[in-house]
């Protein structure tokens, strides 16, 4: 790992908008709005608003805390911004609705970009807790990731109930495939039980 996992004073979290088409039930997106039946609030960050404010940082995190920062209407030409400021980016993305040739734009639009793809079991149990996303889809999006990324991509994967007996599958074919691999357990489990919850931790 370098110094860009170390979270430095110049680096800067941030979503980018108020748009995600999955419906993850532990997010903040349902568990505070869609669930009380109300939308989700926010809106697009302006160019002109991301420019000056990447003045400031040398390291940005696209994070999906209530959006996933591909469906930003101007992505391209975000991380565009970022290429021309040779700012450290990290792309993080569970979001499998865009076209594949829009995800081989983003990769060859700023190849030094760091992606993580977050696919919570094998590729095809993923919908399970990202629900409306096809993994399958977002899996392939990784592997294709690799011929055009100067990084490695990483493989995020949260311990849910219906996966915990596939991490060591899971670790094994991200060695075969070459890839980075994210174990993480979810903070967000409150109290009782959740069909969700996993038994083992990590």
């Amino acid at each position: 790992m370098d110094s860009f996992w170390k979270r430095p004073k110049q680096a800067l979290n941030v979503d980018l908008s108020h748009r995600c088409p999955l419906e993850c039930s532990l997010c903040g997106r349902q568990r505070h709005f869609t669930y009380k039946g109300l939308n989700v609030p926010g809106k697009d960050i302006s160019l002109e608003d991301f420019d000056k404010l990447s003045n400031h940082f040398k390291k940005i995190a696209f994070v999906g805390q209530y959006s996933d920062p591909i469906h930003h209407p101007k992505f391209l030409d975000i991380l565009n911004i970022c290429k021309e400021k040779n700012i450290l980016t990290e792309v993080n993305t569970a979001s499998s609705f865009k076209p594949e040739t829009f995800y081989e734009k983003a990769f060859k639009t700023y190849s030094k970009a760091k992606w993580i793809f977050g696919i919570d079991g094998l590729p095809f149990q993923s919908h399970l807790y990202r629900v409306n996303q096809d993994g399958e889809k977002l899996f392939n999006m990784m592997l294709e990731s690799r011929k055009y990324l100067d990084y490695k991509p990483i493989w995020q994967f949260i311990i849910f109930k219906y996966n915990e007996d596939y991490i060591d599958n899971a670790i094994q074919i991200a060695r075969d495939i070459k890839v980075d691999f994210k174990l993480i357990n979810s903070a967000r489990w409150g109290p009782g039980s959740s069909p969700l919850k996993p038994k083992r931790v990590v």
